[in-house]
């Protein structure tokens, strides 16, 4: 049986009886991917609070541990779909892995001198990495059974991405955080000797968590080599004329998807970036059960992912992602507005809320493209730097209202009335003249 791939490309699949057991191995494999990007990600959360206090950084600067994460993406968004036509897509894989362990790698060096710009380069590399690995990782996940249970198989998969932030933050609280927090009075106060020493403590937090991740990413690697996975050669052999980039934008509803998704990115970083922050200001907790609780709203985004699924079978997705929005809004203002751990279980239901999201929008922004389908997938996905600009709006919105976090949510409040009027409006195909 013949099946298209995400570039285009036709693809012979093997449909004979019990070929469901032999790409068992492999798929399990490309699933491992979905959940070790998903830790990065995870991890982020756990960084900005803790590089914040090991490097003495204000809200903005911290945030350029997701600016230099979303900018790598942006960037890398071309050049990996060109890298993966050039040496294919199982050696693109092993080749994000190696690029992704090398940035976990460089978290040594950047923590023995407690160098931020050294961390911000190798979180950039970690970008790359995860960039060629996500470009790779969902067409082989889309191959490996019979083409009528793809969208099954990427689902599966892609739950995996809410399970590793909820075991990101777990770990990432056990291994990383201390627990030990001083205000700027008391490090004032500290022998210089004393604060060096708790500072390089601090820093070096993160070497073992990011030294066994690079390790097991270089395993991964070293198993992806080895192993047999189904050919991706194209069987194409006409020269396709494609529609010129800028173009597609015509499109009214693809223009809007590429606005929400830069919206909704950008919230969703903002959420996450802050959660430990928040909680431990607003909810009085330590930052080791913030990390706990960081931890649990990983585990909803992956159960609202799945109950998202399940009522896509009886709502339409413009209404289901509208009325998402709505709750996402209010919920933001409680988080704005609250007190104590009300505003926890306000991000909770946010997380729970916001996870459908990026699939519902990308996929409305497809809606009848036809041969302008796969330049219109690479503005959505190049709509992600909204990862990288908004989170360093709220850190700079923060600092400007002298630490106040709460006030920094109003970023993704509006952000969410940006992806309601998508929602309502903006997903509304229109006849291009």
């Amino acid at each position: 049986m013949k099946i298209t791939n995400q570039m285009g490309d036709v693809h012979e699949v093997p449909t004979e009886k019990g070929q469901g057991s032999k790409y068992l191995l492999p798929f399990i494999l490309i699933t491992t991917l979905f959940f070790l990007w998903g830790m990065a990600h995870g991890l982020d959360g756990i960084l900005i609070p803790h590089l914040k206090k090991a490097c003495q950084l204000n809200n903005r600067q911290s945030t350029l541990i997701d600016t230099a994460i979303y900018l790598a993406y942006f960037l890398m968004a071309i050049p990996a779909g060109m890298i993966i036509k050039k040496i294919g897509y199982k050696n693109s894989i092993i080749t994000g892995l190696l690029v992704f362990a090398t940035g976990a790698f460089l978290f040594v060096p950047a923590a023995n001198s407690r160098a931020y710009d050294l961390f911000l380069i190798a979180l950039f590399i970690i970008g790359c990495g995860l960039t060629i690995l996500e470009t790779s990782a969902n067409p082989y996940a889309a191959i490996l059974g019979p083409p009528e249970s793809s969208s099954f198989r990427l689902n599966l998969a892609a739950s995996f991405n809410g399970l590793a932030v909820s075991v990101a933050g777990f770990l990432g609280g056990f291994f990383i955080l201390s627990g030990i927090n001083h205000t700027p009075e008391q490090m004032a106060a500290m022998p210089d000797a004393e604060r060096i020493a708790y500072l390089t403590g601090e820093a070096a937090a993160v070497k073992l968590p990011y030294i066994i991740l690079g390790s097991i990413l270089v395993l991964v690697a070293i198993l992806f080599y080895f192993m047999h996975l189904p050919s991706m050669k194209s069987e194409n052999t006409e020269v396709e004329v494609k529609p010129g980039f800028f173009s597609v934008l015509k499109h009214r509803h693809l223009s809007w998807a590429v606005v929400a998704q830069f919206f909704y990115v950008g919230a969703q970083v903002c959420v996450t970036s802050f959660f430990i922050r928040i909680a431990q200001k607003e909810a009085g907790l330590d930052e080791k059960m913030a990390a706990y609780y960081y931890g649990i709203y990983g585990l909803l985004f992956m159960i609202g992912r799945f109950t998202g699924t399940f009522f896509l079978k009886f709502v339409k997705d413009y209404v289901l992602l509208s009325v998402y929005a709505v709750l996402s809004t209010i919920l933001c203002a409680v988080a704005i507005y609250g007190t104590g751990v009300y505003v926890i279980y306000a991000l909770w239901g946010i997380g729970f809320f916001m996870s459908i999201m990026f699939p519902t929008i990308f996929s409305l922004g497809l809606v009848g493209l036809k041969n302008n389908t796969e330049t219109g997938s690479s503005w959505l996905v190049m709509s992600i730097i909204g990862g990288a600009i908004l989170p360093y709006g709220m850190g700079t919105l923060i600092d400007m209202n002298h630490d106040d976090i709460q006030s920094g949510y109003l970023i993704p409040l509006v952000c969410f009335l940006i992806i309601l009027y998508f929602g309502v409006f903006g997903h509304k195909v229109k006849k291009v003249a």
